[in-house]
């Protein structure tokens, strides 16, 4: 379990197969994985968040990065 941030994911990002691939592409630290036809979050790689934003410039409010840290 994540102890830094959560990634949410928007269920709109799951219909659009480009988006999914460019965010599983995109993460230096590999957040975001595809199982099957479905993005997903490395639970494992998720402290290792540099909070780059590369992912919300590519997916805009479908995907949040939540510093729990914040909350």
């Amino acid at each position: 379990m994540a102890m830094f941030i959560r990634v949410d994911i928007d269920d709109s990002v799951q219909q659009d197969a480009g988006l999914r691939a460019r965010l599983a592409e995109i993460c230096p630290v590999d957040i975001f994985a595809l199982e099957g036809e479905r993005l997903e979050t490395v639970e494992s790689n998720l402290d290792e968040c540099t909070i780059c934003d590369l992912c919300i410039e590519a997916a805009g409010d479908a995907v949040r990065v939540v510093k729990l840290y914040e909350e």
